[in-house]
C-alpha cells in the first residue's frame, strides 16, 4: 500500500550525503534501484537524479514494522527513508560518489509501488530504442539520459546569461504565423474562427527577428521552438529548439565575434575544452574542393585531390568521359590501407554507388612499390606513377577515385572519407574541431522546380563584389552567409540580411517571384523596410545538435526529453492520431481518402 509523506521533508538528494554527515540523521527519497535480502539484513540501492546511495535495514534499528515493509521492496518502488549516516561497513565502492558511506535506516515509507518495469533502468541500456521510447518516462530515469537533460538545462541557462551580458534582449516571437512556403514544408494549423484559413508553425523566427531589428531592439535572442515537416535523420526532428539571435548595425565579423565568445565559454564550462580563438575560417569553395562537403570534419586528413588535368588525355574512358562532360576526376588517399581485401573494396564501391557514383576506381600501392589497380590496362606505368605521385601515394596506400559531375564527385568522396574514417576509428568524440564555413553560394539551381532557389533564404545579402553577376551569372554569386561546423556537423548558420529595397526586389526577381507574389507572402516585412531599416545580421544554432555533440551522443533523440521517431510520430503518446468528427466539423475540414 502506498503511504503519504505525512510531514516528512527530504533533507538531501542521494549524492548530497557525504562523510561530513557521519553520525547525523538525514531524510532521503527516491526510487529503489535494487534490493538484496541477506537474511536479517536488507541492502537497498536508492536512486534519484543525483546518483545512488546505499541503505541498510536491520530490525534492531528500524523496528519490525519497517523491516517487514523493507522486505517487500522491489525495483522502482518510490520510498522515503529517515536514517543515520555511517561509514560503509564493507569495502568502499570507488565507482559511487557515495561509496564511502551508507544510511542505517530507522524509518521507511513506501510512497508508491511499481510493477516490474519492461526493461532495466540502467546506464547504456541495450534495450531496443522502440521499447525505450514507448516507455520514455521510464527511459528518462536512466542516469545517462538524466545527465544529458541536466547538461542541456545548464547550457540554456549559461547561454541566456552570456548573451544578456553582451546586450541581447530575450524576446519571444509567435508560434502561430502566416505560411510562407519557401524552403521546407510547413506544419499547418486550421483556424476555427477563420474557416478555410490556416496558421503555420514557424520553421524559424526569421521574419520576426528581422522585424525586431526594424523596431530598434538592436540585439535579440531566444531559445525558439521550430517545426519542419521534412524527412528525419539521426540529427533531425520535426520539432526542435534553436538558439536564435539577430544583431543590428552588424556585419559578418560582428556576428562571428559574439558567437566565438559564446562557444568558448560554453565548451570550457560544460566540456572543460579550451577553444582557441579565433576559430579557423574556410570558404565554401575551399571546403568542397578539399573535403567534398560544406561541413567538413577536420578530425582527420584524407583530403580530396583534383587530378582532372593529369588524366584528361589518358586512355581510361571513365576518366576522360567525365572531363569531356564538364565534370572532374578527384581522389582520396586512404593511407596504410593498400592491403585492403578485394571484398572490402567492393563494399566501398557499393557504398559510393549509394551517393550517385557509377563506380569507384582504385589503385593500391603494394609494399614493394608495384600497383594493384582496377584500371591498369587503360594506362601506362608512367601514367599510373604520375597519378600515384599526384596523390602523395606511398607503398601501403590505397587511392580511390571518382569521376563524374562535380556535385556527384564531392558527394561520393565527401561521404567515402567519412566512412573510411569510421572504419579506422579516427573519429574521437571529445576531439572538438570547430570551423566557420563562409561565402556560400547565394543560389542553387533546382531541377525539380526548374529555377534558382535560395541556398539559405530569400533575405540573405550577396557579397558586394558579386552583385553585378546576379543577372548574368546568378549561380556564381556568393552570399554573406556563414555556418559554424563542429566535427562534420553543421551546428548553426546565419547570414547578413538584405536591408536595401532594390537588392531585395532583385533577389525576389531572380527567385521567380512577381512583385505581387513577393508582396503576398512577405508584404508585412517589405512594408516595415519602408520605414528605416538598419543593416542587420544573425545566426541560429540547432540547440539539440549542439547538446548531442557536447555529450557525444549518437542520436539527437538522446538529448531530447520526448523525441519523435523517423516517421515523425511519438511512440509513447501515439501522436499523431485521428480526431473526432465533431472537431473537424468545427474547423470546416473534411478528410478525403488518399488514392493509392
Amino acid at each position: 500500500m502506498a503511504e503519504a509523506m505525512l510531514g516528512l521533508k527530504r533533507t538531501h538528494r542521494c549524492t548530497e550525503v557525504t562523510a561530513a554527515q557521519i553520525g547525523g540523521t538525514v531524510t532521503v527519497m527516491g526510487w529503489v534501484q535494487k534490493s538484496r535480502n541477506k537474511g536479517g539484513i536488507i541492502f537497498v540501492d536508492l536512486r534519484d537524479r543525483s546518483g545512488i546511495l546505499q541503505l541498510i535495514f536491520e530490525e534492531k534499528d528500524c523496528g519490525p514494522e519497517n523491516f517487514a515493509k523493507a522486505e517487500k521492496l522491489r525495483s522502482e518502488f518510490v520510498i522515503a527513508v529517515v536514517g543515520r549516516v555511517e561509514a560503509r561497513s564493507g569495502a568502499v565502492n570507488e565507482n559511487l560518489a557515495t561509496g564511502a558511506i551508507e544510511i542505517r535506516a530507522e524509518q521507511l515509507r513506501i510512497l508508491s509501488e511499481s510493477e516490474v518495469p519492461p526493461f532495466p533502468i540502467e546506464e547504456n541500456s541495450r534495450t531496443k530504442e522502440e521499447l525505450r521510447l514507448k516507455y520514455r518516462f521510464l527511459d528518462i530515469r536512466r542516469p545517462d539520459i538524466q545527465r544529458n537533460l541536466m547538461l542541456r538545462s545548464k547550457v540554456a541557462t549559461m547561454t541566456r546569461a552570456i548573451l544578456a551580458d553582451q546586450g541581447f534582449w530575450e524576446i519571444e516571437t509567435p508560434t502561430l504565423i502566416k505560411s510562407t512556403p519557401e524552403g521546407a514544408r510547413d506544419y499547418l494549423v486550421p483556424s476555427r474562427v477563420h474557416p478555410g484559413s490556416f496558421y503555420a508553425l514557424p520553421q524559424s523566427p526569421q521574419l520576426f527577428k528581422q522585424l525586431l531589428m526594424c523596431s530598434g531592439c538592436d540585439r535579440y535572442f531566444q531559445l525558439a521552438r521550430c517545426y519542419r515537416d521534412e524527412d528525419l535523420r539521426a540529427d533531425r526532428q520535426p520539432e526542435f529548439t534553436q538558439i536564435d539571435m539577430e544583431m543590428s548595425f552588424a556585419d559578418v565579423d560582428d556576428v562571428i565575434g559574439v558567437n566565438e565568445v559564446l562557444l568558448q565559454k560554453l565548451f570550457k564550462e560544460v566540456c572543460n575544452f579550451d577553444l582557441q580563438l579565433p576559430i579557423p575560417r574556410m570558404t565554401w569553395r575551399e571546403a568542397m574542393d578539399r573535403f567534398g562537403s560544406d561541413k567538413p570534419d577536420l578530425r582527420f586528413g584524407m583530403e580530396l585531390k583534383n587530378v582532372t588535368e593529369l588524366v584528361k588525355g589518358c586512355g581510361f574512358g571513365v576518366f576522360t568521359g567525365a572531363v569531356e562532360n564538364g565534370g572532374s576526376v578527384r581522389g582520396i588517399n586512404a593511407q596504410g590501407q593498400g592491403a585492403m581485401p578485394r571484398k572490402k573494396i567492393d563494399a566501398l564501391v557499393d557504398f559510393a554507388k549509394g551517393f550517385g557514383a557509377k563506380g569507384l576506381a582504385y589503385l593500391a600501392i603494394q609494399e614493394d612499390g608495384s600497383y594493384k589497380c582496377s584500371f591498369a590496362k587503360f594506362m601506362t606505368e608512367e601514367e599510373l606513377k604520375a597519378l600515384a605521385d599526384a596523390m602523395d601515394g606511398k607503398p601501403g596506400d590505397l587511392l580511390l577515385f571518382a569521376a563524374d559531375k562535380d556535385k556527384v564527385v564531392f558527394d561520393v568522396l565527401g561521404n567515402l572519407r567519412l566512412e573510411l574514417a569510421k572504419q579506422q576509428d579516427l573519429l574521437k568524440k571529445d576531439d572538438f574541431k570547430f570551423l566557420w564555413v563562409t561565402e556560400f553560394p547565394l543560389l542553387e539551381y533546382s531541377e525539380e522546380e526548374n529555377r534558382y532557389v535560395a541556398m539559405h533564404h530569400p533575405f540573405t545579402m550577396p557579397m558586394d563584389e558579386d552583385l553585378p553577376l546576379i543577372d548574368t551569372n546568378p549561380g556564381a554569386v556568393r552570399a554573406k552567409a556563414y555556418d559554424i561546423v563542429l566535427n562534420g556537423t553543421e551546428m548553426g548558420g546565419g547570414s547578413v540580411r538584405i536591408h536595401q529595397a532594390d537588392i531585395q526586389a532583385k533577389m525576389f526577381e531572380v527567385l521567380g517571384f512577381t512583385p505581387e507574389q513577393a508582396n503576398q507572402q512577405f508584404g508585412f516585412l517589405l512594408e516595415a523596410f519602408k520605414y528605416g531599416v538598419p543593416p542587420h545580421a544573425g545566426l541560429a544554432y540547432g540547440f539539440d545538435r549542439m547538446i548531442m555533440l557536447m555529450v557525444g551522443a549518437d542520436s539527437i533523440r538522446d538529448v531530447i526529453a520526448f523525441p519523435k521517431v523517423k516517421d515523425a510520430s511519438c511512440m509513447m503518446t501515439e501522436a499523431p492520431t485521428p480526431v473526432a468528427p465533431k472537431q473537424l466539423e468545427e474547423l470546416c475540414i473534411k478528410i478525403s481518402e488518399k488514392e493509392e
